[in-house]
């Protein structure tokens, strides 16, 4: 991967990268859990509910985010044998503008948009997303999100509908690079596209998966970052040594 101040836009997963939804998930999967007396830690209920949001959005790639979460959490509770009564359905589906921001992430996007276009790409509705950046305060050149494609990562179109975005501000693929946290959702298709990326890895100091399916396809990434701060530090140091030449 070549300098990264040489980049023009930044792209970015908002969910697990910016965004901290795996607790945001457990906010409404460890009470239904505990009222179900299932004897499960966090990590197996994450584990359980992330193949199950896997098979729902391929399957129903055109309904909005809340009906994704709810028909996941659903069927959740039916791999887990335990039913999930519509009040916790809907409970989990409008739970995403209270999911909170990681500590790091709002800062971390002030310093980079001083450098970068900063573009959102992400498994969302717009509603959803603007209740998300609230706690962001973000500002951006451009939200492509689910509502907006009919799909949902790790499938093509948001990445097709962000080449066409590049394309007609006359940019380059070389001119982006691609932050995320999910492997499965975004390194892979990134890595289909031919697009350079960094890997956010939040759970560095945590086994599994979590909250993400395990990827089963090929991936790729030119720098690992533990965290946003980190990162933003990176491209200033880096901005800071160009400067000094």
């Amino acid at each position: 991967m070549k300098d990264l101040t040489q980049y023009r836009v930044l792209s970015f997963d908002c969910y697990g990268t910016l965004i901290d939804w795996e607790t945001g998930l457990l906010g409404v999967l460890r009470p239904w859990a505990d009222e179900q007396e299932l004897s499960l830690d966090d990590e197996d209920l994450l584990r359980a509910y992330a193949a199950s949001e896997a098979v729902v959005m391929q399957e129903r790639p055109s309904s909005l985010y809340p009906e994704v979460l709810a028909a996941a959490f659903e069927r959740t509770g039916q791999q887990l044998g335990r039913p999930v009564h519509a009040e916790w359905a809907q409970r989990m589906g409008s739970s995403v503008p209270d999911w909170p921001a990681f500590p790091d992430s709002a800062e971390a996007l002030r310093r980079l948009g001083q450098h970068f276009d900063l573009v959102i790409l992400s498994n969302v509705h717009h509603a959803g997303f603007a209740g998300s950046n609230q706690h962001l305060a973000g500002q951006y050149a451009a939200v492509i999100t689910a509502e907006d494609v009919g799909a949902y990562k790790p499938a093509a179109p948001h990445f097709e509908a962000l080449l066409d975005w590049l394309k007609q501000r006359q940019l380059q693929h070389s001119d982006l690079l691609h932050v995320a946290q999910s492997l499965f959702h975004d390194h892979v298709p990134a890595e289909k596209f031919g697009l350079d990326s960094v890997w956010i890895n939040r759970r560095h100091d945590r086994p599994g998966w979590g909250a993400t399916p395990e990827p089963s396809a090929q991936w790729t990434y030119g720098a690992e970052f533990t965290s946003m701060e980190e990162f933003a530090a990176a491209v200033e140091a880096e901005a800071g040594a160009s400067a000094a030449q």
